[in-house]
């Protein structure tokens, strides 16, 4: 269920991320597709709690620096070990490809960490972007983690969605994924949710965390070497995070 209100506070978070620039109570609700009076009621409540404001008269509003203190609090309390990071960054520049590090998220996997390729045609992604964890080899990665009887009560509240010929449409073909996974070694991916699109991830518990890593770009280039790049990925798993921190 969307709560119409939230969404509005995190569009407009996103809005000014891409403006980069104050903007107005006319700009702001033309740009988004918002009524006047909602806009001004939004607007008026968040600049009234402090979250945003006006850096020259009548120049329009802008969020203010308490976003990023709040933020930095968020993350400072539960951050990912530097392990995790130097571990990314190696798989990226050996493969390639652009790579991420996802956690669940109720049905998806949302990025907490990308760092994203430098060809220039490669996947884009960013940190906050979700898959589903039904139809991507980084969801499934996460689901390996979890007991039977825990996956089960994830698929619950999966509504099973087509985006291509290769999704997985049940929870047997899922389970099914996970089967082949383990014998292979990791999982993979092509185009399930994103057209022409190849990944391979692995699995990345690291504490008490149920995280996964994905390596993806484009299936011309990367769909033949997905066992060469699982390869690249577990020994560099090998080398930046130990055994006994895995689990």
């Amino acid at each position: 269920m969307l709560v119409k209100q939230a969404a509005n506070v995190l569009e407009l978070m996103e809005y000014f991320a891409q403006r980069r620039r104050p903007a107005t109570l006319a700009e702001i609700a033309d740009d988004l597709g918002w009524p006047r009076s909602s806009t001004f009621n939004l607007v008026g409540t968040i600049a009234e709690k402090g979250w945003l404001y006006e850096p020259r008269a009548r120049s329009g509003y802008y969020p203010t620096p308490r976003w990023l203190t709040l933020a930095r609090t968020v993350a400072d309390a539960e951050p990912l070990p530097d392990a995790a990071y130097a571990l990314a960054a190696d798989i990226a520049d050996k493969t390639g490809e652009t790579t991420a590090i996802g956690a669940l998220a109720g049905t998806f996997v949302v990025f907490l960490h990308v760092v994203e390729s430098t060809q220039s045609v490669r996947y884009f992604a960013q940190v906050g972007d979700r898959v589903p964890v039904y139809a991507s080899s980084v969801g499934r990665a996460i689901l390996a983690q979890y007991s039977p009887d825990a996956r089960q009560a994830i698929y619950r509240k999966i509504k099973f969605e087509q985006f291509s010929g290769t999704t997985p449409m049940s929870i047997e073909s899922v389970e099914a994924e996970l089967r082949q996974a383990a014998e292979r070694g990791y999982h993979q991916s092509s185009s399930e949710y994103i057209a022409d699109l190849a990944g391979v991830s692995l699995s990345l518990p690291l504490g008490s965390r149920q995280l996964s890593i994905v390596v993806a770009g484009p299936t011309s280039r990367c769909l033949e070497r997905r066992p060469k790049t699982a390869a690249t990925m577990q020994r560099a798993l090998r080398r930046f995070v130990p055994h006994q921190d895995r689990n």
